[in-house]
């Protein structure tokens, strides 16, 4: 690698030479610095000077720090020539439709079954940014007519079967435990004379699911000359370290006959909670008499999907409701809060910053008898952190309230729909010709420690780290340099 660069030569336009020959790269940068706003900026330079210009997601930013970002982009939208998505969650597509406002007329490209689940998605994030707007008396984002064009504009593709996006990039959707229609996307970039360059965009992976089993990646992608662009959420954690804590919880809260809060994210989560209570009632371990209330509107849309759609869900996938479950709308929801009884609540959101979750934290939070129950990831600043990070007896504010700390908080990692570092490094070890692995998606200390352990147990001739500073330049033989990002 070290002869390579010696004997390049840079031209004026930014390409590279080997004598007088230009050579074909593409160059890559992460807009999200650590875990939300997930979006990556390609830019493909071909030899003829021409440049193909693509995102690979395109999320709205939940940490408080960088809420900032999600008003602009650092590009110019009408420069974009289309967008892949990895998958249905708003962190990775809840930007979209500023994208088509701003100016991008190109393609979006999915799974199928992301394109059933999108319009959804997109509309409640629209509803929702437009009520936090509101708030803020900041113009809206977005609005009902830019989501539209969103939809209109998707091309929902199957598993497994490559895709000419144009004459030089081909795309491959491959199946990923994260969610239902979450994606790895193979990018395949060729042209004429030159040795192809390949890329694999993890997007959030994980190696298992509830509802689905995982395909084995093809042999013909595992010996292909590659780049990987992985998540690390998980970092720092590896599998034998979660600790199974949700069902003693969950029935030692019970038998307290303590009433308990379960925020879910609506896709994913929601669905498989339920489906976890319906195991422990068949196993005779959760008594079938104690109700059992689902709230979030949007939650229940998914949920009808996964019932009814039989793109999303085979048949026999789909015995997962509980016994003894109550839809709950805004007509009855107060009535929970006055009901004095032993119940369980699963409600969205997750981080139970929006939702329904802003009606019941606010409320079980001050209450000895009830237990509070987080099965997902929570960003800094969000409710959900607050309350776990505070102490018991503790005051902590909620929406301008001063309530004291008095129910148990739990949180649990054996839902998380992210793999652990081991995980990670089990997929990396699959690829026979890998030249550069490239962390994305994590905290800061996650991706570093990422790093490490890759540089430590696999021989790879580069490990980067994405951030908003640095692009990337990767060609066919990985990544070529580093150099920091300019935009527009």
């Amino acid at each position: 690698m070290e002869i390579y660069l010696i004997h390049c030569q840079k031209f004026n336009n930014g390409g590279f030479c080997m004598g007088n020959k230009a050579r074909m790269y593409l160059d890559i940068m992460a807009l999200n610095p650590e875990v939300t706003g997930s979006c990556f900026l390609c830019i493909l330079k071909l030899p003829t000077k021409e440049s193909v210009k693509f995102v690979v997601d395109c999320g709205l930013f939940q940490e408080e720090d960088y809420e900032c970002f999600n008003y602009d982009f650092p590009f110019d939208p009408n420069n974009i020539s289309f967008a892949l998505l990895t998958h249905n969650h708003v962190y990775h597509i809840g930007r979209l439709p500023l994208l088509f406002k701003e100016g991008f007329n190109g393609n979006v490209y999915c799974s199928k079954q992301t394109k059933c689940f999108l319009p959804l998605a997109l509309n409640d994030s629209c509803k929702v940014l437009k009520d936090v707007c509101k708030r803020k008396n900041i113009k809206q984002m977005y609005t009902e007519t830019d989501v539209e064009k969103t939809i209109c504009n998707t091309i929902g593709l199957d598993f497994n079967s490559k895709t000419e996006i144009n004459s030089n990039i081909n795309v491959t959707f491959l199946k990923n435990g994260h969610l239902i229609g979450a994606a790895m996307i193979l990018v395949e970039i060729h042209y004429p004379g030159e040795e192809d360059i390949n890329i694999l965009f993890s997007g959030d992976y994980n190696n298992k699911n509830a509802f689905f089993d995982i395909d084995i990646l093809p042999q013909e992608i595992r010996e292909k000359r590659i780049s990987l662009i992985i998540e690390s959420t998980y970092g720092k954690m590896v599998s034998t370290e979660i600790e199974y804590t949700f069902k003693t919880n969950l029935l030692n809260s019970l038998q307290e006959e303590k009433a308990i809060v379960i925020p879910v994210f609506s896709l994913g989560r929601s669905q498989e909670i339920l489906l976890k209570l319906k195991e422990f009632q068949d196993e005779e371990t959760l008594d079938k008499n104690i109700p059992i209330y689902f709230d979030g509107n949007l939650a229940h849309a998914y949920t009808n999907l996964y019932l009814n759609c039989d793109e999303i869900l085979e048949p026999e996938r789909r015995d997962f409701i509980p016994e003894n479950v109550t839809l709950v709308d805004s007509t009855i929801r107060n009535d929970l809060l006055n009901v004095e009884e032993c119940k369980i609540i699963v409600t969205t959101s997750g981080m139970g910053t929006y939702g329904p979750a802003q009606v019941y934290l606010p409320y079980f939070i001050s209450k000895r008898k009830a237990a509070i129950m987080f099965t997902g990831y929570t960003a800094e600043n969000t409710l959900g952190r607050i309350l776990q990070e505070a102490e018991k007896g503790e005051f902590v504010k909620i929406g301008g309230l001063m309530v004291r700390k008095n129910a148990d908080v739990f949180s649990t990692t054996e839902f998380s729909s992210h793999a652990k570092s081991d995980e990670i490094l089990e997929l990396v070890r699959q690829f026979e010709n890998l030249r550069a692995v490239i962390i994305n998606h994590g905290e800061e200390s996650d991706k570093e420690e990422m790093a490490k352990k890759i540089i430590h147990e696999l021989e790879i001739p580069h490990v980067g780290i994405l951030d908003r500073n640095y692009f990337f330049r990767i060609d066919t033989w990985g990544i070529n340099k580093t150099l920091s990002t300019k935009f527009k």
